[in-house]
């Protein structure tokens, strides 16, 4: 991000439209996602923006993308260690088998009735 700021900052440049420091450290901190504003919000309070140096708000910014990016990591690796393997018990109910019983005898039942009204 910084690398396309200070392009476009040299081409504005290259055409006579020049920024101030403290401009350029206020519009890096306004195009910052908003996952990024407790982090803007704790550089507004603790710096004075009107001299604070570009270089000294993008190392600012560096380290804390590389605090994210190990906690992110951490994160990964315990949930890692945690994966715990849960396999699935089933068990066949005893009134489901009653169940089956019952029907399969009056299957039968109804059958020999059939058959006996039939030939008889």
């Amino acid at each position: 991000m910084f690398v396309r700021f200070t392009n476009i900052i040299n081409s504005l440049q290259s055409l006579n439209k020049c920024y101030t420091n403290s401009e350029m450290v206020r519009k890096i901190l306004r195009c910052l996602p908003k996952s990024w504003m407790p982090k803007v919000t704790a550089i507004e309070e603790a710096k004075e923006l009107n001299t604070l140096p570009l270089e000294e708000l993008l190392g600012s910014l560096m380290t804390h993308e590389m605090t994210i990016k190990n906690h992110e990591d951490d994160e990964e690796q315990d949930k890692k260690k945690k994966k715990v393997i849960a396999f699935k018990s089933s068990t066949v109910d005893s009134s489901e088998e009653d169940s089956d019983d019952e029907m399969a005898l009056i299957t039968r039942r109804f059958k020999k009735y059939l058959a006996k009204k039939k030939f008889g």
